[in-house]
């Protein structure tokens, strides 16, 4: 497996205040959730978690946020934070705080979305930060394209580096491919893994990326973007 540990940041604009800010708040909330009893923490999951059906039947609107900031253990909460930490700061940078906040929300809605769409029946549900850094990473893809990303090979426990081009594109042909074959009717809500949340907000990010782009020359002279 491959692991991003680290990136090549974005020199000068914002502080990424928001981009620390969703890390604790999503520990925070994790804590609170370990701390419950098994049956209470189940209520509570069904309860804020975003279950497409209710969605699909006009339901419930806000799960759509409150599930954005629930985990299903400390692995997914872990890879989901790592994604978060090395990508959204140069996003924050570059386009500034409230406006990647809202983008960071609204790419929420749109993994959201699309996950819906491909569950009309699904009584399961969805939790978790990965929509929403999905629509990061798609961001980061267009407007860092040539960035050098570190990750970790545990087989060979050995780090390399490659462009965010290469890293981010095999990431989301893995979703992709693994969207697809869950449309199949022995595989379909098997996985554990709303792909099409992920494909979703990825889309959401390409289509912002393209829109931000504009702003790091003018905003951040300096960022990798000078490179591309």
């Amino acid at each position: 497996m491959i692991f991003p540990i680290g990136d090549e940041q974005v020199k000068g604009g914002f502080k990424p205040i928001f981009s620390y800010l969703l890390i604790g708040i999503n520990v925070i909330i994790f804590l609170f959730q370990f701390s419950m009893p098994q049956a209470q923490l189940q209520s509570f999951i069904y309860q804020y978690g975003s279950i497409p059906a209710e969605l699909a039947n006009g339901e419930d609107y806000y799960t759509i946020f409150s599930s954005m900031f629930l985990h299903g253990g400390w692995m997914h909460l872990i890879g989901n934070l790592l994604f978060l930490w090395i990508f959204a700061d140069n996003i924050e940078a570059t386009i500034g705080n409230i406006p990647f906040l809202i983008f960071y929300l609204v790419g929420g809605v749109a993994a959201a979305a699309l996950h819906t769409v491909f569950n009309l029946g699904s009584n399961v549900p969805a939790v978790g930060a990965s929509g929403a850094i999905s629509a990061v990473l798609g961001a980061y893809l267009v407007m860092f394209p040539k960035s050098k990303i570190k990750v970790l090979v545990i087989y060979f426990f050995r780090a390399f580096t490659m462009s965010a081009l290469v890293f981010l594109g095999l990431w989301i042909g893995q979703q992709l491919i693994s969207g697809f074959f869950s449309l199949g009717p022995e595989s379909a809500h098997t996985s554990g893994v709303a792909w099409w949340a992920h494909i979703g907000g990825f889309a959401f990010g390409v289509i912002c990326g393209f829109l931000f782009r504009g702003l790091l020359r003018r905003s951040v002279p300096d960022s990798p973007m000078e490179h591309i």
